[in-house]
């Protein structure tokens, strides 16, 4: 017996170690990766929503777009920082940081397609306060399209770039899933996972690999600038990783797309898996989708071409 309790103090003093330790690293990489300081940006106000503060910036004169960015560590406003002051010659441009990324605020919850879509509306009703033309990129095009399903009259066109596929939204969670989303949630070690999916290798990789088709056009700068927004405000970056992760974020859009008598627009990267078969199907259920690709781009052809890219923009605004 004393043999047994020997060994259960031993194996809780060395779970106490190494739980502190594992503590004093997030504490560093938390620290260190804001040291750079690359998200400072002119033009920069916030909104006070119900779930939190909300950054975003608005600069030029014209009629206004709204840029919203895709759902991944690190995403944040900066995903359209080659393309907004050319917009904002002719446009006035609002560039949103989605709640849970970036410089806003990242409450510990489980965030929802809904929470995004009201985001959306709220945002136009009371800062925009006009009708207004959206630009989404990748995961976020399903809650623009379900935004405009909620309250039509504050959006007008819509450009999707990339949007995900219906099959993948229409996963629901499942037990794995659940799962995953709790130990992410852990205060210690799901912090550690989380560092370990937003460490700068790791974004490196996923833009070489994943985000742009030429890696030679990822910079350091764009790099570094996804690192710092993956960890701004500590370690509750986290909590939208988990629910992206553990498919809460996901809704079936069906019947929102069919049905919606909104000018959708789509834009493919030309080197991106599945977009031209995504856009056929959205096209298969509204006729009156127009559609464009990027050549040689992947997933975020606005800043691996943003000359091209602007083009689209213009033929369709």
């Amino acid at each position: 017996m004393k043999k047994n309790g020997h060994r259960l103090l031993t194996l809780a003093a060395l779970v106490g170690t190494a739980a502190g330790v594992i503590h004093i690293a997030n504490r560093f990489i938390d620290a260190t990766s804001q040291l750079k300081d690359m998200l400072e940006q002119p033009h920069s106000r916030t909104y006070d929503w119900r779930f939190g503060k909300i950054f975003y910036t608005k600069q030029g004169h014209g009629t206004p777009i709204l840029l919203i960015h895709d759902i991944m560590p690190g995403a944040s406003g900066y995903e359209w920082n080659a393309i907004e002051k050319q917009l904002a010659t002719e446009h006035t441009v609002y560039t949103i940081d989605l709640l849970g990324c970036g410089r806003s605020e990242k409450p510990d919850i489980t965030y929802t397609n809904f929470v995004f879509a009201q985001l959306l509306c709220d945002f136009a009703k009371n800062v925009i306060r006009e009708e207004t033309d959206v630009i989404a990129s990748g995961f976020s095009g399903s809650f623009a399209i379900m935004a405009y399903r909620n309250n039509s009259d504050h959006f007008r066109k819509i450009m999707l770039v990339n949007p995900p596929s219906f099959s993948s939204l229409k996963q629901a969670p499942c037990k794995d899933n659940k799962l995953f989303k709790y130990f992410i949630e852990l205060p210690i070690f799901g912090t550690l996972i989380y560092h370990m999916v937003a460490s700068r290798e790791s974004i490196s990789s996923l833009f070489m690999e994943k985000l742009f088709y030429n890696p030679f056009h990822v910079t350091d700068t764009l790099v570094d600038t996804y690192y710092e927004s993956a960890h701004k405000g500590g370690s509750n970056a986290k909590y939208l990783y988990s629910s992206y992760i553990g498919k809460y974020l996901n809704i079936n859009i069906n019947n929102a797309v069919e049905s919606s008598d909104a000018c959708i627009y789509i834009i493919s990267g030309e080197k991106e898996a599945s977009a031209s078969l995504i856009a056929e199907e959205y096209q298969k259920l509204n006729s009156s989708i127009e559609t464009a690709v990027i050549p040689e781009t992947r997933h975020l052809p606005h800043l691996e071409d943003p000359e091209h890219f602007l083009e689209q923009v213009a033929i369709f605004l």
